[in-house]
């Protein structure tokens, strides 16, 4: 819109009423009329009172005008919380308000060093690195001082000369104020022209400190806000930490408050009670735990009344669902971060398949010598065997048949279980292999899978507690319940080895040396121990024996030669 068809504002017009009041008083004035007395000086002050009204009014509307893009400029600034947004609508507000052709934000950091964080331009673009300058000494006058500076121009101004950022860079008008939250200076707003000189007024500086006041306000909100959500993403992310961490315990843990009602669970500790987070939290522990409520209760009790903790408590009870169950609890006051105690913390253990695993082991214990399972690595076991000398071991209980005609079967595994018992001990006394139970009989080796350089003294030993076992069960066994027992020991390589498939191994020796302890074994008279001259040549120096005839054996074609074991030399 060009000038001849804008509007007039009411300043304008009255400049112009002023200015033709003037030129009539000229006219008048200059054709010597006859006026009326005063007229003249009356017209001249109506002319210098349109021309002071038309400055106050312009000067109002300017003000007017500030103070509504003041109001705009703080409702725009304080619409958002993020810092770098927050300082860029500054920026750009301070340079349209100021008519500057430069504008820099400087905020103190962590240590305290005022640091420009934002440049912008008349253009609203960000200002690059190689030209964000400014005046160091008008900067550091408002920051020691704490008041606004302006300079119409630097060049000339006499605060300034001689300053190396002025003549360096050029610089001319230069506005610079403080920003302050409270009293404390948190950083300063600096606006500059290094082409025109006089383009800041007090107008500019009062509009500025008014602005920077509502700055200042939205610049620490963001910075707080900034700060805040920072705390929140590492609380959060220490919560999931927490969370993934507490989820991956693998004992169940629940907590409770002072009235016994569930506040919190674990993943492990639902499975273990067989139910949902949504079934126990908000329960009362007597309604979750409800199976072992009233061995537990007492225990509780007294970590509420003593304040102390109570672990390894062992509860066994029978679940509705699962059956026999061996549980195990941890129980801790349950306290804030003031040491004042809430409620109760329970920490959950299922001993249920260890405690199989325990029973197992000692089982297998039986069969086989604690040394020796120790030994034993699960991992590297292998399908396949190996060869290796070794001393076997057989012996039988004698007139278990005819002794099983007239008895119950219940009687029968009771004392059938006592003489394997007292065989199966004597050989893990001597650290022996039990291979297996053959209905009244045992079989083990020695020398494998750990080397033992007297295996076949061993065998030896193992046959005389078995003696001297059998003849202690005598003492306390009704007469009627006297078995008898025969032992066979031979010596020779057999390959020893984990037999048969991956879901069911048994781990034996296979030779005929094998065999042929047995068939020594099936040849002993009553209460006798025989051993053939391959092993005895081996111990000859350490036992007692004495002759026997030799033995035809079964697939041999050769009789073999024993020997009787009568007991150990002495020395």
């Amino acid at each position: 819109m060009n000038e001849q068809t804008r509007p007039s504002t009411i300043p304008d017009q009255l400049i112009t009423l002023s200015k033709q009041a003037g030129k009539i008083r000229s006219e008048l004035e200059s054709n010597k009329l006859k006026l009326p007395k005063n007229t003249s000086d009356d017209l001249h002050n109506l002319e210098t009172t349109l021309s002071l009204i038309g400055e106050k009014i312009e000067a109002f509307q300017k003000e007017h005008s500030n103070l509504s893009a003041l109001a705009n400029v703080g409702q725009v600034i304080n619409s958002s919380l993020e810092l770098d947004e927050v300082l860029t609508i500054v920026m750009d507000n301070i340079v349209r308000l100021t008519k500057a052709e430069r504008g820099f934000l400087m905020l103190r950091d962590e240590k305290g060093v005022m640091v420009t964080r934002m440049g912008r331009n008349w253009e609203m673009e960000s200002i690059n690195s190689s030209e964000l300058t400014v005046s160091k000494s008008v900067v550091g006058r408002v920051i020691e001082s704490g008041e606004p500076l302006i300079t119409t121009n630097a060049q000339e101004d006499q605060r300034f000369m001689g300053q190396e950022s002025i003549v360096a860079f050029n610089l001319r008008s230069i506005l610079c104020v403080p920003l302050k939250v409270k009293n404390d200076l948190i950083g300063v707003i600096y606006a500059d022209n290094r082409i025109r000189t006089g383009i800041f007024a007090e107008s500019e500086r009062n509009l500025l400190v008014a602005f920077a006041n509502q700055a200042a306000v939205a610049i620490e909100n963001a910075r707080l806000f900034s700060s805040l959500k920072h705390t929140l993403e590492e609380v959060t992310g220490l919560k999931n930490l927490m969370d993934n961490i507490f989820a991956s315990i693998a004992s169940g843990v629940i907590t409770a408050d002072i009235q016994n009602q569930i506040t919190l669970t674990n993943r492990a500790a639902e499975t273990i009670l067989g139910y949902a987070s949504n079934d126990i939290i908000g329960h009362l522990l007597n309604e979750a735990l409800a199976s072992v409520a009233s061995e537990l209760e007492p225990h509780l009790t007294e970590v509420r009344e003593t304040d102390r903790a109570i672990v390894d408590l062992e509860i066994s009870h029978i679940s509705p669902t699962r059956g026999n169950v061996d549980w195990r609890f941890n129980l801790s006051p349950l306290k804030d971060a003031g040491q004042k105690t809430q409620g109760v913390a329970i920490v959950l253990d299922d001993l249920t398949e260890r405690k199989k695993l325990e029973a197992q082991r000692r089982l297998f214990e039986r069969m086989v010598s604690p040394a020796v399972i120790e030994q034993l690595d699960p991992n590297s076991l292998q399908l396949g065997g190996k060869r290796t000398d070794i001393t076997t071991l057989f012996a039988d209980i004698r007139g278990f048949t005819s002794f099983s005609e007239n008895r119950e079967p219940e009687q029968l595994v009771k004392i059938l279980n006592l003489y394997l018992a007292a065989m199966a001990d004597a050989v893990l006394i001597q650290e022996g292999t039990i291979d297996k139970f053959m209905g009244d009989a045992i079989m083990a080796w020695f020398n494998a899978p750990i080397p033992q350089p007297d295996h076949t003294l061993r065998a030896v030993k193992t046959a005389l507690i078995i003696r001297e076992s059998i003849e202690n069960l005598y003492k306390v066994l009704p007469e009627d319940s006297h078995l008898a027992f025969g032992v066979g020991i031979h010596y020779g390589d057999a390959v020893l080895g984990l037999i048969g498939t991956e879901k069911r191994l048994e781990y034996t020796a296979i030779s005929d040396s094998v065999n042929t302890a047995k068939r020594i074994q099936e040849n002993s008279a009553k209460n006798q121990i025989l051993i053939s001259k391959t092993a005895y040549e081996r111990v000859k120096d350490e036992i007692e024996v004495k002759s026997h005839a030799e033995m035809p054996v079964k697939g041999k074609s050769h009789a073999l030669e024993v020997f009787e074991v009568l007991g150990l030399k002495y020395l």
